[in-house]
């Protein structure tokens, strides 16, 4: 760090903001001195600044910054950058954000550089931040940085934005009595819990809870082609045995998953009809509170295929407390 005179100080690192009178903050620290920065500081009257010198071997913050951020993201993300060594990758259009936490911890741990993410499968609409990369203050290693591209490059990306483009969502409502009523139960809560991810029900049926019913809306629906397909009843099955379950099976779904993720008697089913997503929730739809159904959407509107060990990891056994 050293004191200089404007005049000589382009091309410098700021080693401390800049404020102008008023207190309106004019450059923050870090900041890369320019010709027309030059001018402007002799305009308000400065005569030195303090800088920071880079030695040889090392490279700015802000472009560490923009080079780890490049490697870090992939998918419906851009890059914006923001003084101080911060990099922000903000969604282009609304996407589902997946995340390598095990990388994540690895890059974090490394000390040049710290990732700031949003949660794995989380929806992110069109502008939202869903990640910020921040780099040592002032000036990084050129060793350290390659290494930790390489790093990424090798393992990576650390971060996806995959988009959720006109997903076409069917939805089942079945009831042991009466088809109706499990849409005139549930239909506005689904309608409120598809909106909030920019979706919504594309193609609905109601039928009574007897296994071939079941199994025929089903095959009716998945003729649309769906993106997803999901299944409100009014009971609570036991497990793949159920009405439900045994549907499901008849008409050659592949078991993916089978827990409990909102309390004891709601079971959720996850199936795969070839590659469409089937996913049975009962009690995940009395209510428009977040649960396991929001985790799981976004992935599968993004049409991202969900394994069961990652259902598992959304929390202890996937039993959401």
């Amino acid at each position: 760090m050293q004191a200089v005179e404007v005049k000589d100080s382009a091309g410098r690192l700021l080693f401390h903001p800049i404020f102008r009178t008023s207190g309106k903050k004019l450059m923050a620290k870090g900041h890369l001195l320019s010709e027309e920065d030059i001018r402007v500081l002799d305009a308000e009257g400065l005569d030195r600044v303090w800088v920071a010198e880079l030695e040889q071997g090392e490279v700015s913050e802000d472009y560490a910054a923009s080079v780890l951020a490049a490697e870090v993201g992939c998918g419906s993300l851009e890059i914006r950058l923001v003084a101080g060594g911060r990099a922000n990758l903000m969604a282009t259009e609304n996407c589902c954000v997946l995340v390598d936490d095990l990388l994540l911890r690895d890059v974090n741990q490394a000390g040049c550089v710290a990732v700031a993410t949003s949660p794995n499968f989380s929806f992110a609409p069109a502008g939202h931040r869903v990640a910020t990369v921040k780099t040592l203050p002032f000036a990084v290693s050129l060793e350290d940085m390659e290494a930790m591209r390489a790093v990424v490059r090798e393992r990576g990306p650390i971060l996806q934005g995959r988009p959720i483009r006109q997903p076409v969502v069917a939805v089942l409502y079945c009831d042991p009595l009466q088809g109706e009523r499990a849409r005139l139960l549930f239909e506005g809560i689904m309608r409120t819990r598809l909106e909030r991810l920019g979706a919504a029900a594309s193609f609905v049926l109601c039928c009574l809870e007897e296994e071939a019913l079941v199994a025929r809306a089903l095959e009716h629906l998945l003729r649309s082609r769906p993106t997803v397909v999901l299944v409100a009843s009014t009971t609570a099955p036991a497990g793949p045995t159920d009405t439900v379950g045994r549907a499901l099976e008849r008409i050659g779904c592949r078991l993916e998953r089978f827990l409990a993720p909102v309390e004891p008697g709601n079971l959720l089913l996850l199936t795969y009809a070839g590659d469409v997503p089937v996913l049975c929730a009962p009690g995940c739809f009395r209510s428009p509170k977040p649960n396991v159904v929001d985790l799981l959407l976004p992935p599968l509107l993004a049409r991202y295929k969900v394994s069961a060990p990652e259902v598992a990891c959304l929390g202890h056994g996937g039993l959401l407390q």
